[in-house]
C-alpha cells in the first residue's frame, strides 16, 4: 500500500509539471504582433520610429506582424483590438501612453491577449506599461544647455507638465550654473506645432539661446527655426541634428525600437507580466545623440563620465551630492 501511494504521489506531481509547463507554453508563444498607432508612420518622427521597431521584431524574432495607424479614440480601438483578435494576434502594442487607459478599458475582455504600451501608470495582468527613465535624459541635456548658453536664459518646450524630463532639464540647468534662467512652456499635445512656434518666438524675443523642444511632431520646426535664428537646440526623442545639423549640440535620443524588441522578448521568455517597468541608460534604450562640434571636449567628457556614474549607481550628480555624509 505505502509503495502504490508513493507511486500515485510521484505521477499527480508530474502530471502537475506537465500541466504547468503545457500552460506556460501556451501563455509565453507569441507568433503574431499587432501595433496600433495614434497618426501616421510616415511623420518622420514618433509614429515611425515605432514602425520600425515593430519591423525590428519581425526581423529578429521572426514573428508575423501587423499594424493600423490613426487609432485615436476609444472606438477606433476597441474595433482593431477586435480586428487584431481575429487574426490571431498574441500581442498588441498601442505607441502611446494614451493607449494605457484605452487598453486598460477593455482588456478583461481579451484575457488572451497581452496589451502593452510605453509611458504610463495602468497595469494589469495582461497589462505593461514599459517606461523611460526620462528624468535622466532632460538631467543631461539641462547640464549641457546651462554650459552653452552665452545669455544665462535657456527654455524648454513640453508637451504635459507629467513629462519627467522637464524636471530633469531644470535640475540639470541649476546644477551646471544656478544662475541660468529656465522658461517653461507647454503646449498640452504632442503634435502641437503652432502653439509651439508661438512660445519658440516668444522665448527667443526674450533671450534664451538654447531650446529643447520636448514633443513630438513641433520638435522638428523648432529645430529648423533655432537653426535658422543662429541659436542652438537640443533634439528630442531623434537624432536631430541631421535636421538642424550643427547647432543642434546634442539630441536625447530614446531607441523606443530596442525597448519593444527587448520587451517581446522578455515576454516570450517569461520574464515580464503585467505591471509598470522602467528602462533607461543602463538598458541602452535612452543614448545620448552626437555632440556638435561646438559642444566643447571637456563638456563631452563631463557629461560621458556622469552618464557612466548614473549607470553605475543610478544617481544623478546632484543626487550624489544630497547622499554625501
Amino acid at each position: 500500500m505505502k509503495k502504490r501511494f508513493g507511486i500515485s504521489i510521484l505521477i499527480f506531481f508530474i502530471m502537475m509539471q506537465l500541466a504547468g509547463c503545457m500552460q506556460s507554453g501556451e501563455i509565453n508563444e507569441i507568433e503574431r504582433v499587432g501595433m496600433l498607432i495614434e497618426h501616421s508612420i510616415n511623420d518622420q518622427t514618433w509614429g515611425n520610429k515605432g514602425y520600425r521597431g515593430l519591423l525590428e521584431i519581425e526581423e529578429e524574432l521572426d514573428v508575423e506582424v501587423f499594424f493600423q495607424e490613426g487609432v485615436n479614440t476609444q472606438q477606433l480601438v476597441n474595433r482593431a483590438v477586435e480586428e487584431f483578435a481575429n487574426q490571431g494576434v498574441q500581442l498588441i502594442i498601442g505607441h502611446s501612453s494614451n493607449y494605457g487607459e484605452l487598453f486598460h478599458t477593455i482588456q478583461g475582455a481579451y484575457p488572451d491577449i497581452h496589451f502593452l504600451y510605453v509611458n504610463g501608470a495602468y497595469s494589469d495582468e495582461n497589462l505593461t506599461s514599459l517606461n523611460f527613465n526620462s528624468l535622466a535624459m532632460g538631467y543631461f541635456a539641462g547640464m549641457i544647455a546651462a554650459e552653452m548658453t552665452e545669455t544665462n536664459h535657456v527654455g524648454i518646450i513640453a508637451a504635459y507638465e507629467w513629462q519627467p524630463e522637464v524636471e530633469g532639464f531644470y535640475e540639470g540647468v541649476k546644477y551646471q550654473n544656478e544662475d541660468v534662467e529656465v522658461a517653461i512652456q507647454y503646449v498640452y499635445n504632442w503634435d502641437e506645432s503652432d502653439l509651439a512656434m508661438e512660445y519658440y518666438h516668444h522665448m527667443v524675443e526674450g533671450g534664451v539661446d538654447v531650446i529643447y523642444p520636448a514633443g513630438d511632431s513641433y520638435s522638428v520646426p523648432v529645430v529648423e527655426a533655432a537653426k535658422e535664428d543662429q541659436i542652438y537646440s537640443i533634439g528630442f526623442v531623434n537624432d536631430q541634428q541631421v535636421i538642424g545639423g550643427q547647432s543642434v549640440l546634442t539630441s536625447t535620443i530614446q531607441h523606443i525600437d530596442k525597448l519593444y524588441v527587448h520587451a517581446v522578448e522578455q515576454l516570450m521568455e517569461g520574464n515580464l507580466d503585467g505591471g509598470i517597468y522602467n528602462f533607461g541608460f543602463a538598458e541602452e534604450v535612452i543614448t545620448m545623440g552626437p555632440y556638435s562640434e561646438k559642444v566643447p571636449h571637456y563638456l563631452q567628457e563631463k557629461i560621458k563620465k556622469n552618464i557612466e556614474t548614473y549607470i553605475e549607481t543610478g544617481l544623478l550628480p546632484y543626487q550624489q551630492n544630497e547622499n554625501k555624509p
